[in-house]
């Protein structure tokens, strides 16, 4: 489980900084980098989505627990 969050956490950087070069990128269409750039952040919210919804159900499926420790 461990992995799979560092694992979801690069691709969610990635996607970010995968966005700010489209963003930044002054050689393409403009039209053609806003999709790119709007595709990585939608990207990043799925990735974003999915890190969330697996760590409830690893929660819930008892694979991790809470040890109320701060």
């Amino acid at each position: 489980m461990k992995y799979f969050v560092v694992l979801a956490f690069i691709a969610i950087v990635g996607s970010l900084i995968s966005a700010l070069v489209f963003m930044v990128n002054t050689g393409d269409d403009k039209t053609i980098r806003r999709k790119r750039m709007a595709l990585s952040l939608a990207l990043r919210v799925a990735f974003s989505i999915l890190l969330f919804a697996s760590i409830l159900l690893a929660w819930s499926l008892g694979y991790i627990v809470p040890t109320g420790r701060p």
